[in-house]
């Protein structure tokens, strides 16, 4: 069940609207300031940046799209080529189904062709507190990857018939596997973005990367429903719920996290924008998967390359020469991005 649930995402992704309809990422309110005299190269322009103990050569991760099915080989396989080819990160998809069955494996054996670059693991919170430490790091191990990802999908599974209704803290499961991988565990939502309360207790429980993965993007319940034969075409609430991917990035700041940006990110001037905002690095996964499914290794590379290219692009224009550079140029806020800031802002001081 859960491989024919993973093959049906892969397939919806391909062929349907399944992003956010009313609620956007809020990145339309940020603005970089053009700087007209930067005195800039574009073959001057610095994107690189480390990752789980490897050099990036853009700050630029394959999100996760899918694991565990067999179906899922060729794709993976050339999600890791594009991934060492262009000097990326790639963020496997769900290995529940190696917790189930061993031989499950085979479509996250990728290491062979990205040598290189960081390979990140992935499974839900729900089964990672169940599996316990060591198994989860034999699935790090199993797959030659740098490091896990433990990913937060509550509002998906709410919006599943067979989904899961009970959601333990995790907070235990965290710590004892932040120790045994230190450095190397990321938290990370599925489109309904990492609040402060909840980042504050990821980093609490020894945790320091999260990917906020915020509203915006594609919306998990609405996925889950277009599976349902009588899903209807009147999106409800819950397929709009979540927190904006610019807002989901201001909450998580100052807290000594390594912040992954995703959720709604389409292109190199996204990217920029998050980046500005204190992302050390951006992911994108339905962009991805669409330009597979175009044009396969190419044309994900085509794409990709095209996104790193758009980056150095506004990073040039707003003079910046490196990483470091962008995180300092302090972009403009407005609309209702502002009004979020301001609003939680407020509220977080009356809590003190």
């Amino acid at each position: 069940m859960i491989g024919s649930r993973k093959l049906d995402h892969l397939k919806l992704c391909q062929e349907m609207d399944v992003e956010y309809r009313d609620k956007t990422t809020l990145l339309e309110n940020v603005h970089l300031v053009h700087q007209a005299l930067a005195g800039l190269s574009f073959d001057g322009i610095r994107t690189e940046t480390r990752f789980m103990g490897r050099r990036l050569k853009a700050p630029l991760l394959i999100g996760a799209l899918s694991g565990g099915v067999e179906e899922a080989r060729d794709l993976n396989r050339d999600l890791a080529k594009a991934a060492q080819r262009l000097g990326i990160g790639l963020c496997l998809g769900s290995q529940r189904p190696m917790l189930e069955d061993p031989k499950a494996a085979g479509s996250c054996q990728v290491r062979r062709w990205a040598p290189d670059v960081p390979i990140v693991g992935n499974v839900g919170i729900q089964q990672a507190a169940k599996a316990g430490v060591g198994r989860l790091a034999g699935l790090v191990r199993s797959i030659g990857a740098d490091g896990l990802a433990i990913h937060l999908n509550a509002a998906q599974e709410l919006s599943q018939s067979e989904g899961d209704r009970s959601f333990p803290d995790g907070s235990a499961v965290l710590k004892a596997l932040s120790r045994r991988l230190p450095g190397r565990v990321m938290v990370k939502e599925t489109g309904c973005g990492i609040s402060r309360e909840a980042a504050s207790r990821i980093k609490a429980a020894g945790v320091r990367i999260v990917d906020v993965a915020g509203a915006g993007g594609t919306s998990w319940p609405w996925v889950e429903r277009l599976r349902s034969p009588r899903r209807g075409t009147k999106r409800r609430w819950l397929d709009e719920w979540g927190i904006p991917t610019a807002v989901s990035l201001f909450e998580v700041q100052g807290l000594g996290l390594q912040i992954v940006a995703s959720g709604g990110v389409r292109n190199g001037l996204d990217a920029a924008k998050c980046l500005a905002l204190g992302a050390d690095l951006v992911a994108m996964a339905l962009p991805v998967l669409r330009s597979h499914g175009r044009g396969g290794l190419d044309g994900v590379v085509g794409f990709l390359s095209g996104v790193i290219e758009e980056l150095k692009t506004v990073m040039l224009l707003s003079g910046a020469g490196d990483l470091q550079a962008l995180a300092r140029t302090g972009p403009v806020i407005t609309g209702n991005l502002k009004e979020w800031i301001t609003s939680r802002r407020t509220r977080q001081r009356s809590r003190r």
